[in-house]
């Protein structure tokens, strides 16, 4: 016969991976059965998307199985309600920002520069090195990130909380995923404020080493919002060659400069347009922009990236150039611009 407080001795030393507590004690082992040689229990996870549940849940039966008499053990799943994770969690690990240790803010001040595609595959190279990334469409009035990813699913919800879309290794909301394809979104100032907080703070990220946040083009309310409600945000900004694009750039610049906020470099895009015929580059938009706004501001030009159809065509088929072609010529500079993001935060 199974000994139901030789059982309970050995779930006793089973620890949560965070408070380093025993998970019987805290509550998070419940509902323990012994029927004839089989073991039955709950586990109330801290959430549904625990990185660690598979393990925990190996562990315990790892643990059972190697005592006398038990021929099987069966965990049934469930999560902590909101009331206990404030009692086990004062500060819930997992709500908002609060284990993001890098944000990284994409912005351009001007439409059509090609920023989001940027966010994009800078997020997919940073995975790509291995950090735990998460990529966050802050552009308010015309999110695209759920199309170019092509995500079709819309968030889970868990204690009042939104739980991202997991896809290409990336962790991923937008506001995109909460309306009808083609509705349009039409907020004023406050509202649009409090929707960039709550896709900030009301998104479970959980564990991440960078999120990388897509702005809106402009110097309106949602950087502003950034600004101020990540002050230890880092900015890298996005231009192409042209003057008219270079003036909407000042302005962004200079709205990051009034907050203090660490912008840690330019990227050139459209910079050139790479003629397999002749072999040569052709500037198409002129050339020396994002130079000149380094010698400007003082600030780095991480990198000139070609206009290429094939970023174009993979951002329209759902699969990021960073995961299509990470070895092209423009994969290769996403990956250079990883590798000086990381180098500069």
């Amino acid at each position: 016969m199974i000994d139901e407080q030789k059982v309970r001795e050995v779930l006793k030393l089973i620890l949560d991976p965070e408070l380093k507590k025993s998970l019987l004690d805290l509550g998070m082992i419940r509902d323990v059965c012994v029927k004839k040689d089989r073991v039955s229990l709950t586990l109330a996870l801290t959430t549904v998307k625990c990185p660690k549940k598979d393990a925990i849940v190996a562990e315990i039966k790892r643990v059972l199985m190697a005592l006398p008499g038990i021929a099987g053990v069966d965990v049934e799943l469930t999560t902590l309600n909101r009331e206990e994770l404030h009692s086990l969690f004062p500060k819930h690990p997992l709500v908002g920002l609060d284990k993001v240790r890098h944000v990284l803010a994409v912005a351009s001040g001007k439409g059509g520069v090609g920023k989001t595609t940027i966010a994009v595959n800078v997020a997919l190279a940073l995975a790509r090195k291995g950090n735990r990334v998460g990529l966050l469409d802050a552009d308010v009035y015309g999110p695209s990130i759920p199309i170019m990813l092509a995500i079709d699913d819309s968030p889970e919800w868990e204690n009042q909380m939104i739980l991202p879309i997991e896809k290409f290794g990336l962790r991923i909301m937008s506001l995109g995923m909460l309306t009808a394809e083609g509705q349009s979104i039409v907020w004023r100032g406050p509202l649009v404020s409090r929707a960039i907080k709550q896709l900030l703070g009301e998104v479970m990220w959980g564990d991440l080493d960078y999120l990388v946040v897509d702005l809106p083009p402009g110097t309106g309310d949602p950087s502003i919002t950034i600004a101020q409600s990540i002050p230890t945000a880092a900015v890298l900004m996005v231009t192409t060659p042209q003057e008219v694009a270079l003036a909407d750039v000042r302005r962004a610049i200079n709205l990051f400069k009034k907050f203090e906020i660490n912008m840690i470099g330019l990227v050139e895009n459209m910079s050139y347009f790479f003629d397999r015929r002749s072999e040569k580059p052709i500037e198409i938009f002129g050339r020396g922009g994002g130079e000149k706004l380094s010698r400007e501001f003082g600030l780095p030009l991480l990198a000139r990236l070609p206009l290429d159809p094939d970023i174009g065509r993979s951002g329209d088929s759902g699969v990021p150039l960073m995961i299509s072609s990470p070895n092209s010529e423009a994969g290769r500079i996403f990956q250079v611009i990883a590798e000086k993001v990381l180098s500069s935060i």
